[in-house]
């Protein structure tokens, strides 16, 4: 049973480098059971909240520097949906970041939206980084019928963008800017870590609450802070895209949130920047493997990365990034967030304790120990991966198209029946009504040699629009 293998895992000594940011540490004080209701009286009413709801939104709120915040019990994702319904009328254009979550190319999807790209930097390590934002002032100024602008930041690598210069200039040209700030729910508490887009011009910000601070899988937060985007529409849209039986459970573990940071935030950050300070210094050592640094994620532009995301470059030795996962899970009992073709990812919250820290120094060492240097060059291939392609149609023409499955290595020259990304982070390297070229099957069956599973792939079959 279901219940029974995750009591087990529970009960394990496997440390968590993963989601959610609670890291198994914090319990309600009571049988959850005994706290999931539905509206009853007194209780309030998510969807039109006068009472406690409102009053905990409100501090939540409050305590960030938004206008309103709303409580999202279906992940970022409902909110991701609302900002941009609300924001881009039916049929408009959005500017988007092709880093983007495969959430905001479903809002593409339902709302039949057009779609103009902006793409991230790619650094050294092959990492997905910043968006520029001359890049956004360039594409702003030439194409007028754009009605709002999305980014990403942080990134699911904790790269984050000038988020305050995109903003001045998104307004300067009249447009709201919506931040998917999932990865970023813990910014602003403390000076270790980036600032928060809600005190840096962004108009709507959605964070996966659970993702980095002490609440619950599927807990998250859409912040509003501007009357660019109509507050009215977001309700309405937060109505269509969220469950109309919210979790109580789920929003008391939001509810918790801010009394909790008041009362302890301040300490176990500071903790916290003290373990990845150290963490990060020693990890220097290694011979072959390496350990990301904030020099690390550099290109056209400074970058600030968030330390809390620790990556794990396996780029100088023969040992790929899933490999080097395994091994640390199966014989140091350390379990990460995930694996790409060349890094891991670990993600630490402000709940972690110095042992997982110190057993990862010591499980990286001991790794990189057993390790040789590759002899042949690395394969800057995920430059390519996520480079521009061809747009033949929308989004939405394509995914109403009669679709047929095809070989991959017959696919080159078709248009693209659905999305093609790696999960986590789910991140599309291939977009319904893109044209597949050659470049895209060599580095599918790249990705596919280094122990990836590219969704959107069945084995060797490729939906294509006929």
């Amino acid at each position: 049973m279901l219940l029974e293998k995750l009591q087990e895992y529970g009960s394990s000594d496997v440390y968590p480098f993963h989601m959610p940011g609670h890291k198994r540490r914090t319990a309600l004080g009571t049988d959850a059971y005994a706290l999931d209701i539905t509206e009853v009286d007194g209780f309030d009413d998510l969807h039109h909240a006068r009472g406690i709801l409102a009053q905990e939104q409100k501090r939540y709120a409050e305590a960030v520097g938004a206008r309103e915040s709303f409580f999202l019990v279906n992940g970022s994702t409902c909110g991701i949906l609302a900002a941009v319904s609300a924001a881009v009328g039916r049929g408009g254009r959005l500017l988007l970041a092709r880093n983007s979550h495969r959430a905001a190319y479903h809002a593409l999807l339902l709302r039949a939206l057009e779609v103009c790209y902006v793409y991230p930097q790619i650094g050294s390590f092959q990492i997905q980084g910043s968006v520029l934002p001359d890049d956004i002032e360039q594409i702003l100024s030439a194409d007028k019928q754009i009605e709002a602008v999305y980014i990403t930041s942080p990134t699911y690598d904790g790269v984050v963008s000038d988020v305050a210069a995109i903003a001045r200039l998104s307004h300067a040209h009249g447009k709201p800017l919506i931040v998917d700030e999932a990865h970023g729910a813990h910014f602003g508490f403390h000076p270790f870590f980036p600032e928060s887009a809600v005190r840096q011009g962004a108009d709507v910000v959605i964070q996966s609450v659970h993702k980095t601070l002490p609440a619950f899988t599927q807990s998250a937060i859409l912040h509003l802070c501007s009357d660019r985007v109509d507050g009215a529409r977001i309700r309405q849209f937060l109505g269509i895209y969220e469950s109309s039986s919210p979790s109580y459970v789920l929003m008391a573990g939001l509810g918790r949130i801010v009394p909790f940071l008041e009362s302890e935030g301040n300490a176990r950050f500071e903790r916290l920047a003290g373990y990845l300070k150290d963490f990060y210094r020693k990890s220097r050592s290694l011979r072959l493997l390496h350990v990301l640094q904030e020099e690390d994620f550099g290109g056209r532009a400074a970058v600030r990365h968030d330390a809390s995301k620790i990556l794990v470059s396996t780029r100088n030795c023969e040992i790929t990034g899933k490999e080097l996962y395994e091994r640390l899970l199966r014989d140091f009992h350390l379990q990460l967030e995930m694996y790409a073709g060349e890094y891991v990812t670990a993600l630490c919250s402000l709940m972690d304790e110095a042992e997982g820290f110190e057993r990862l120094l010591e499980a990286l060492f001991a790794i990189d120990a057993t390790l040789h240097p590759r002899e042949d060059k690395p394969d800057d291939f995920i430059r390519r991966t996520y480079s521009e392609k061809e747009q033949i149609m929308s989004v939405s023409d394509a995914s109403e198209r009669q679709l047929t499955a095809v070989d991959l290595e017959d696919s080159a020259g078709r248009v693209s029946g659905g999305f093609v990304y790696l999960y986590p982070p789910g991140i599309p390297i291939l977009v319904p009504g893109e044209r597949i070229d050659t470049a895209f099957v060599e580095d599918m069956r790249k990705l596919q040699a280094r122990g990836l599973s590219p969704e959107g792939i069945d084995g060797h079959a490729i939906k294509v629009v006929c």
